[in-house]
């Protein structure tokens, strides 16, 4: 049972983190679609939008993070240990019992994704709106490919991709 939990609330967790964040910038993006858009707006809407589909979701989502959070939350199913599965939203997304390289990765990502959060914030509408389509573009790719991954992950005998788990600091921590 804890190892479906651990798998669940892993996939599951990060799943509704970018799902919180797809419904708090949709009514920033109607309310921007709502407005008379210029020709310079609506060519940074389109184009925003397809850079943002390109570059976060299909690069960035289903070419990297989702294959990897659905391993890790795999790598939990297989591995079920009490604190993992505690905190398996945050094991699954790598900021702990991860390689080197990848707890540096996502700290960084991180640091810049709130920085870039900050700065967007700052935007009057309709641009804050219109960069926050491309945004909900890609985070709807990556709750997409996350869910394909998920059920990869657990029906197939076989996942080919790695979790990129420490399992030093996996067994130390159990």
């Amino acid at each position: 049972m804890m190892r479906l939990l651990s798998f669940g609330w892993g996939l599951g967790g990060v799943v509704l983190l970018l799902g919180y964040a797809i419904v708090r910038l949709l009514p920033l993006v109607t309310e921007a679609l709502d407005d008379s858009l210029t020709w310079p707006q609506w060519a940074v809407f389109g184009g925003n939008t397809l850079l943002m589909a390109y570059y976060e979701g299909y690069r960035g989502f289903q070419k990297g993070f989702s294959p990897r959070v659905a391993a890790r939350a795999k790598y939990l199913y297989n591995h079920p240990q009490v604190w993992p599965a505690l905190l398996a939203p945050l094991f699954c997304l790598g900021y702990f019992q991860t390689t080197r390289q990848r707890k540096i990765i996502t700290y960084a990502l991180t640091v810049m994704i709130v920085g870039f959060i900050l700065i967007i914030h700052q935007l009057p509408q309709p641009w804050r709106g219109l960069v926050d389509a491309g945004v909900v573009v890609g985070l709807s790719w990556g709750v997409l490919s996350l869910l394909y991954y998920g059920v990869q992950a657990f029906t197939s005998a076989v996942f080919d991709y790695s979790p990129e788990v420490d399992d030093e600091s996996f067994v130390r921590a159990s």
